[in-house]
């Protein structure tokens, strides 16, 4: 179990290291009419974020 989540959890924080904008237009685009593209720092916070998905699903694969 922790192997699946392990693996959800990486793909999610490199998405969201990688293509901030995808995650943006998945999660938030459709909250506002307005919002074509993500703030500077919603980017920031984004990469941030996926670099602690990215260490909690390396510890999951790890401490099995």
């Amino acid at each position: 179990m922790y192997i699946l989540v392990g693996i959800v959890f990486l793909v999610i924080g490199l998405l969201m290291v990688v293509s901030p904008s995808i995650f943006f237009q998945i999660t938030e685009s459709w909250k506002s009419d307005k919002a074509n593209e993500p703030s500077e720092l919603f980017k920031i916070s984004t990469r941030v974020g996926g670099c602690f998905f990215i260490i909690i699903g390396i510890a999951c694969l790890i401490f099995l």
